[in-house]
């Protein structure tokens, strides 16, 4: 057959590779040239969706990914508001900078309090990792609820979140629960417009920990602060 003609006999790794080689011809023919600090982000986003609007559409808050590699280097945890998202993140990498990954929507108390407030799980989740001893990031891939309750607790009190990843997708509010977070003063990761996911969420949180992990193996240096200053 003639498309059998087209396939590329690679093995895993070598597909990974390929596939970012493809991902930078196709944006330098687009002629989008995105931003050195945000690349790798950006290009591991399109190749978990294998969709090129998210090269003008991810929005990134000043110094967003030093501030996020700062906190992953001082063992910040991620809060994710799906299974999905969780089992995406790259735990291990994730553990040897000290953090640890967790989702709250199947708790029992969750689910009960939801039901009390009349909310969404999502909502109460949010609520939940609020009160963590460690900084927390946000990694929000489907609901639009959890970021609008994050910017609730901040109008209602002192409290900030770390940093906020939010990709939310869908079509009920997922546009504005992104421009409040937006519009906020905290550090943020965010994809304008109804585009996103679990898979995103997860994607944004690895290619994160993936630089620090692997640039520090590459060059046989400690995770530290530094890290993020040297690059």
């Amino acid at each position: 057959m003639e498309s059998m003609k087209k396939i590329e006999r690679l093995l895993p790794d070598e597909i990974e590779r390929r596939s970012f080689e493809i991902i930078s011809e196709e944006l330098e023919q687009r002629k989008i040239v995105l931003p050195a600090r945000e690349e790798m982000i950006t290009k591991r986003v399109i190749h978990t969706s294998a969709d090129f609007d998210y090269a003008q559409t991810m929005m990134y808050s000043e110094n967003a990914v030093e501030i996020a590699k700062k906190l992953f280097l001082e063992g910040a945890d991620i809060v994710t508001d799906t299974n999905m998202a969780l089992s995406g993140i790259n735990k291990k990498a994730l553990e040897k900078l000290g953090g640890r990954a967790y989702c709250f929507m199947a708790d029992e108390d969750v689910a009960e309090l939801a039901r009390q407030q009349k909310t969404t799980r999502a909502a109460v989740c949010m609520e939940k990792a609020r009160n963590m001893e460690k900084p927390v990031v946000f990694a929000i891939g489907n609901a639009p609820t959890a970021l609008v309750r994050i910017y609730e607790m901040m109008q209602e009190s002192s409290w900030r979140p770390a940093f906020v990843i939010g990709v939310p997708v869908g079509f009920v509010n997922v546009e504005a629960a992104k421009e409040l977070i937006l519009e906020s003063s905290v550090p943020y990761i965010i994809n304008r417009g109804r585009k996103g996911g679990s898979n995103v969420a997860a994607a944004i949180c690895n290619a994160l920990l993936y630089e620090l992990t692997r640039n520090a193996a590459d060059t046989g240096k400690n995770f530290t602060s530094d890290t993020v200053r040297q690059e």
